[in-house]
């Protein structure tokens, strides 16, 4: 099979690269039934986590199969299931244009495009992920426009109707941050860059457009919450889960206490979905 063009475009660091490729098979005459290159995937069913953790599972199981993750790429975990759970249970209108922003491996895309989504544009900084999204999207049969670059690249071209986001939340005792660690260091408060998503995610917005954003709630949810109701946007949490401290946060949990972010004995991290919606412009 040929494929006619999935309109990739990768932008890093001035340097712009296009693969054009944007006619993908649907799901229906592409089952995406491609091996996985041994040692880069993971399974991303109810136990695609890097430990044990209780609380959201994939009840969308995306996908079936692997995903494919290069190193360096942030691995779906409780988070992503966690926003593709809200996702579900949103009442996303289909045919609309969906954006997810910080996409890692692309699971976020996929449960849009499963959820009825006819446009899914993807991005992350990461050059990896970038490509790992490109082609977990392309092997699933999903049509969508992939960016390597800034997140904010992808707004101002057209509204979306639904914008889904995992950023990077975690307090870290370090403003500079560098390779892997990107996907989830957020300056000392978490909110490196929440506070920029929340200020221009409204900008990108439909007319009765819906943002879904999961964070931690180390990193200040009522923050979220003010900045996108100070836009106009209608905001509240539509989900909760208690979740096991990772290596990250096991490693940092010294410093957490000692600054008052947490109690020293605590042991488990808040996760929260907020929803953003906009009304008639």
């Amino acid at each position: 099979m040929t494929p006619a063009s999935c309109l990739i475009n990768f932008r890093c660091r001035g340097t712009s690269v296009t693969i054009a490729d944007t006619s993908l098979p649907t799901p229906s005459t592409h089952p995406g039934a491609y091996p996985a290159s041994p040692g880069m995937h993971d399974r991303v069913d109810e136990a695609a986590t890097t430990e044990p953790m209780a609380g959201p599972r994939n009840r969308l199981r995306i996908p079936t199969r692997a995903l494919l993750r290069p190193p360096g790429v942030y691995a779906p975990q409780a988070d992503t299931w966690l926003l593709a759970e809200a996702l579900t249970e949103a009442g996303i209108p289909r045919g609309g244009h969906a954006v997810d922003v910080f996409t890692g491996t692309g699971a976020l895309a996929i449960a849009a495009a499963r959820i009825g989504a006819a446009t899914v544009t993807a991005v992350d900084i990461s050059r990896r992920a970038a490509a790992a999204a490109w082609l977990n999207l392309r092997l699933r049969g999903v049509p969508a426009r992939v960016h390597c670059g800034d997140f904010a690249s992808v707004f101002g071209h057209r509204d979306y109707d639904l914008v889904v986001a995992n950023p990077p939340y975690v307090p870290a005792p370090h403003e500079t941050t560098v390779g892997a660690a990107r996907a989830w260091d957020a300056g000392a408060d978490g909110r490196a860059l929440l506070d920029r998503l929340c200020e221009l995610v409204p900008t990108a917005l439909a007319p009765r457009g819906t943002t879904l954003i999961v964070q931690s709630a180390l990193a200040d949810p009522d923050r979220t919450l003010d900045a996108l109701r100070a836009q106009n946007l209608k905001a509240t949490v539509v989900a909760r889960a208690s979740v096991p401290f990772g290596p990250v946060l096991r490693a940092r949990a010294a410093w957490l206490a000692h600054t008052g972010r947490i109690a020293p004995t605590t042991e488990t991290e808040e996760l929260v979905v907020i929803r953003g919606d906009r009304g008639h412009r």
